[in-house]
């Protein structure tokens, strides 16, 4: 029989440092409202990075204009994507990896998603981590290296916090950052520094176009490997639009008014100012010590986002480790993976150095944008379309069971979606597909990739035997207890083993999957 024990819904379990990693989130522990997701993504972008990018787009050959008509288009479509990802969050409370097992296998979706991913982490970090040493420079007089390390602490700090510390962190920050960053725009379009004709169009050229809309729309598609990190706590009845909406406007919004704000600062900059020096003259005009403090508020909104990717970076290292060798998800080895994400980081940055940024920086953007594009299609189709949001847990943590090691269905349609796309793929000087001449110079690959890789696995899920699947859920008794209470029926025409109200624990609850337990 059940016991029970009432629990707030909407408060935090604790305060301190965050007990889980890569297990299920029980119902007793879920909290949180749809619109705490709001801050993350809106804050997200409001920092040094999200700036550079606009500086980047800026040097890819299209007008002032014709980059900001990109970068809107851009942003709004890869958020799309990235949206319908947060949505599985509260669905089904695990990290967003973990969650393509059923699509990649046990083994499979390491090897195929999560290096991929924890790519992407340190790349991202990299970035993060030059810029966040020149701004110390710029300030403090400070060698780079010296700024990254203050910078990597401080983050790794907040990453070992965890969940409920991140967003609380980026609650704070909302409101001041809006402000200053207001302040931070008016400047940099009416302080008197860019120059004349600057908002002229000039002529449309398609090529350069889409090369701003590709690396917009994969810098907001990049946040998909570890959006639903941050939703995974929401209680399971919230909607999905719910938690969509609340994704879908914070981080288009934001992420179209940094990567403005920077294709701005940098069209007023000096020719080969690197993103911090091109804000601070432009901040500058102001008053003098504007651009410090510029600095200094987009550093601050720097060392969240850094937090992030080493919390999610850590995720995605234990998941690794465990596709491997069964490993207690502790706070200890939270500890070591993020101490080891700061050591590569420090490593390769310390290899690229600030002089290259802008390339490391748009090649890695579009590098990773490429190769998360066929697995965003797979995970959503199997999601929303083939599964429809039901899993059975445990299995997702059993390397024998039902979801196997080698899922063969993901991984080859995930091979036919970067297949599709080679012939359309344009890296810099590095590759061009041979099919890109014929197209006069324009990237399509992202309209190949998303649409063939999930009509491939789509076809292939035919073949799965989703009812056995349906009834296992019911059986666990998971899942199934917030469908059925959010739809206010059964799942899959039975009863849900577990009754009990979703604000209360039961012995269901207090599973918490583990290779040993399956």
């Amino acid at each position: 029989m059940a016991t029970t024990t009432p629990k707030r819904p909407d408060s935090p379990v604790s305060s301190g440092i965050e007990e889980h990693s890569i297990d299920w989130v029980p119902l007793s522990e879920r909290h949180g409202k749809p619109r705490d997701v709001g801050a993350i993504w809106f804050v997200g972008s409001l920092n040094l990075t999200g700036m550079a990018t606009g500086v980047v787009t800026l040097s890819m050959g299209a007008s002032l204009l014709w980059t900001v008509v990109a970068t809107v288009l851009g942003s709004l479509f890869g958020t799309f994507f990235m949206a319908f990802h947060s949505a599985q969050g509260p669905q089904l409370g695990l990290p967003q990896l973990v969650q393509s097992r059923p699509q990649f296998g046990y083994v499979g979706a390491a090897l195929t998603v999560w290096v991929f991913a924890m790519v992407n982490y340190v790349s991202f970090n990299t970035s993060n981590a030059l810029l966040s040493g020149q701004a110390v420079n710029t300030l403090t007089d400070l060698p780079n290296t010296a700024g990254y390390l203050i910078a990597a602490v401080v983050a790794a700090v907040l990453a070992l916090y965890g969940y409920t510390w991140i967003h609380r962190v980026n609650q704070w920050l909302t409101w001041p950052f809006i402000v200053i960053l207001a302040v931070i725009t008016g400047t940099a379009l009416f302080g008197g520094g860019l120059p004349d004709g600057v908002w002229k169009p000039g002529p449309f050229e398609l090529a350069p176009f889409m090369l701003v809309f590709v690396f917009i729309a994969g810098f907001q598609l990049g946040w998909a490997p570890y959006v639903s990190d941050y939703s995974r706590y929401l209680r399971p009845d919230v909607s999905v639009r719910s938690t969509f909406w609340w994704t879908y406007l914070p981080s288009a919004i934001s992420g179209i008014w940094v990567f403005l704000l920077g294709s701005v600062v940098s069209a007023g900059a000096p020719e080969g100012a690197d993103p911090v020096t091109a804000l601070q003259a432009s901040a500058d005009r102001l008053f003098d010590g504007f651009g410090d403090i510029a600095i200094l508020v987009l550093f601050v909104g720097l060392l969240s986002i850094m937090a992030m990717n080493q919390y999610c970076g850590s995720l995605t290292m234990i998941s690794i480790v465990d596709s491997v060798r069964p490993v207690k998800p502790t706070r200890n080895i939270r500890i070591v993976t993020i101490a080891i994400m700061m050591v590569l980081v420090a490593a390769i940055s310390s290899f690229v150095g600030i002089d290259d940024f802008n390339w490391f920086y748009a090649n890695v953007v579009v590098i990773l944008t490429y190769l998360f594009i066929p697995w965003t299609a797979i995970n959503l189709v199997d999601f929303f379309f083939v599964r429809r949001g039901l899993y059975v847990v445990k299995e997702i943590f059993n390397p024998d069971g039902i979801y196997g090691r080698w899922g063969w269905r993901g991984n080859l349609a995930y091979v036919i979606g970067l297949a599709a796309m080679a012939p359309f793929m344009v890296i810099s000087d590095t590759y061009r597909g041979f099919a890109v001449d014929s197209l006069d110079g324009v990237d399509y690959s992202i309209f190949i990739g998303l649409p063939v890789a999930g009509a491939a696995y789509f076809l292939f899920a035919r073949s799965l035997d989703l009812a056995t699947e349906r009834r296992l859920v019911e059986e666990e008794g998971l899942l199934a207890t917030a469908h059925h209470s959010r739809a206010g029926g059964s799942v899959a025409g039975g009863i849900p083993r577990s009754t009990a109200p979703l604000g209360e624990t039961t012995v269901s609850d207090t599973i918490s999957p583990s290779r040993s337990e399956a």
